[in-house]
């Protein structure tokens, strides 16, 4: 259950809401900032993680030393590109959990994550061709 309604936190929340690049808790603390200036980076991160941890938002680790943030809690795949660091949403077809036997674990909420070069950076490094 999310604790009482705070100001800085629905200001993160909306912050969070804005932005699709998955963005780590320093980027957020900034954009935050300006709308909050005496906001503390620890109060941005204890929000953060009460978002996460009442199922407001995601949090997900690509593997590159920081922690990112997504405002969309639905399933759906996150593409992360190896080469520039970018992580894009695309929507599931279908719920990868129903593939667990039943009786044998009872699932919750996934992050998905789909390493690989984006277009982009494909085009750019002229990988495949």
């Amino acid at each position: 259950m999310m604790k009482k309604y705070s100001r800085q936190r629905e200001v993160i929340r909306q912050v969070l809401a804005s932005m699709d690049t998955h963005p780590t808790a320093a980027i957020i603390y900034d954009r935050v900032k300006k709308v909050l200036p005496r906001v503390s980076l620890g109060t941005v991160y204890r929000n953060l993680a009460q978002l996460r941890d009442g199922g407001e938002i995601l949090s997900l680790s690509v593997g590159d030393g920081s922690e990112r943030f997504d405002a969309r809690t639905r399933d759906h795949l996150h593409l992360y590109c190896t080469s520039c660091g970018s992580i894009r949403d695309v929507p599931l077809d279908c719920d990868p959990a129903q593939s667990v036997p039943e009786g044998e674990f009872l699932a919750g909420n996934g992050v998905y994550v789909i390493y690989g070069i984006c277009k982009d950076c494909l085009i750019e490094n002229n990988f495949g061709g």
